[in-house]
């Protein structure tokens, strides 16, 4: 592997990799401001808009456990040329939909690749780079994990205003297909392939307990808790996800390898970039819900002043890797999940009139914090753990991310649209606005949580608990 290695062309890899992880990426929240346009052209409910993005996410977190084993079975060529073919079609499909069943189908399509792109960039990454430079190489991809998506309203929102909503696609799909064509001839093998085969019923387990607890916290964000629907997907997901766990327990070569968790480092690690990205999906929800709402911002507006935000995460991402490399990641943890928490107590204090330059600053800041903590804490886990042990780490890690997404956002959601309900309020305004302050106050919570659990992180050296997992598994090399 060593040698194989040294014959890759990084930069080139990690080119291809990067382009094809944005434009997936950016599809999550692509159709944010076109849905609107998007209903009327098909004459569909807000319900069933809602599915493009729900359908998406769902066939994401379904998909996403599953591909530690497609890593270990299939080539790194392989599985990237078939995300992005995937992933094109999809897109193509998207773009000359006649019908919204075709539009949600070809949302579907698109979604099987982007499921298979985000664990496998995270794998080669991590396989290409030795562990005292993988901080920098995963600080590219921080890069397109907060840009990609805070981009999407933004960018969504123009060209529903000067085109219409197919044009989302038609300026994908050319990126997507330049990128497979550049992987055919560029990209080169970097996964070690083992002997295994899928056990069909960790499969069936692991779709339904995922999908069932990504789509109930989903609809309890919209529906509240007490629903039927809520409670029963829920229930169901979390019945079948325990079967799953003790299904991969029993097996000799897991679907996915629960054990890792018997590792600190990287058991703390997950559950911090579950709040960090709960939190950060949340906030991304509420605050143009604030602008849009109460303040008569246009969708292309509020997406933008979600730009600035963006951009500082993006320009600090890969700096922050390089430093990573030197310190580790507790110290940016701690920095980091101070500086979330400070700012978001100001979001707490909204009133009508609270000046919208302000809110700008203050979140850019606040994704300065997130730019700290979000990719060292992924590194610094997966870092903790054997070589071999990578693939299941990164499916594990991107599976958790979507649900705390979902988790953070129905947290948040739950606690506006019940103060909402409960206050005593004469004025709809200033019902909603106070249950935005009271959903921000619960974010204040969640991320000085994640700041008490950054002094408990281990120093950078962490070698001795790399090799006691290891031992643990019974897998040491």
């Amino acid at each position: 592997m060593a040698n194989q290695t040294a014959q890759i062309n990084r930069k080139a890899t990690v080119s291809i990799f990067i382009i094809g992880a944005f434009v997936t990426i950016l599809n999550q929240t692509l159709l944010v401001t076109a849905l609107p346009h998007i209903m009327n052209d098909f004459d569909i409910t807000a319900d069933q808009g809602q599915w493009l993005t729900t359908a998406f996410m769902l066939t994401n977190g379904i998909l996403i456990p599953i591909t530690a084993f497609l890593i270990e079975k299939y080539t790194t060529r392989r599985l990237f040329l078939f995300a992005m073919a995937t992933f094109s079609i999809g897109t193509l499909v998207a773009a000359v939909a006649p019908t919204f069943s075709l539009l949600l189908v070809a949302r579907i399509i698109q979604a099987i690749g982007a499921g298979i792109m985000m664990p496998l960039m995270q794998t080669v990454f991590l396989t290409i780079f030795p562990p005292e430079k993988r901080g920098t190489a995963m600080g590219m991809f921080g890069l397109v994990i907060a840009f990609a998506p805070a981009i999407g309203p933004t960018l969504s929102g123009w060209i529903v205003d000067s085109f219409s909503w197919h044009y989302l696609f038609y300026i994908v799909f050319p990126v997507a297909v330049i990128d497979l064509v550049l992987a055919i001839f560029i990209l080169k093998n970097v996964t070690t392939l083992k002997e295994s085969k899928i056990d069909v019923l960790s499969v069936v387990y692991s779709s339904i307990g995922f999908g069932g607890i990504l789509y109930g916290f989903s609809s309890a964000g919209t529906n509240g808790w007490v629903n039927w629907e809520v409670m029963g997907t829920l229930g169901v997901g979390a019945l079948s996800l325990i079967m799953f766990i003790i299904r991969q327990l029993q097996l000799e070569k897991p679907l996915l390898e629960f054990r890792v968790f018997k590792n600190f480092t990287f058991t703390i690690t997950t559950i911090m970039g579950m709040l960090v990205f709960g939190l950060m999906i949340g906030t991304e929800t509420i605050l143009p819900l604030y602008t849009q709402n109460l303040r008569d911002v246009s969708a292309f507006h509020s997406g933008l002043m979600l730009l600035p935000g963006a951009i500082v995460m993006g320009i600090l991402s890969p700096f922050v890797g390089a430093i990573f490399d030197k310190i580790g990641a507790k110290l940016l943890a701690i920095v980091g999940f101070f500086l979330m928490t400070v700012t978001t107590i100001p979001f707490a204090f909204l009133e009508l009139d609270t000046s919208l330059s302000f809110i700008v600053i203050i979140y850019a800041l606040r994704m300065a914090g997130t730019a700290l903590v979000m990719m060292p804490l992924t590194t610094a886990g997966i870092n903790a753990l054997p070589n071999h042990l990578i693939p299941h780490a990164t499916a594990m890690n991107n599976t958790f991310r979507q649900v705390g997404g979902s988790i953070g956002t129905a947290i948040l959601i739950t606690v506006m649209t019940n103060t909402i309900k409960y206050g005593d309020f004469t004025n709809p305004a200033d019902a909603q606005v106070t249950g935005m302050d009271a959903a921000f106050l619960a974010a204040v919570i969640l991320s000085a949580i994640g700041l008490i659990m950054a002094f408990f992180l281990r120093r950078k050296n962490d070698t001795g608990s790399k090799r006691a997992t290891a031992k643990k598994l019974g897998m040491e090399n």
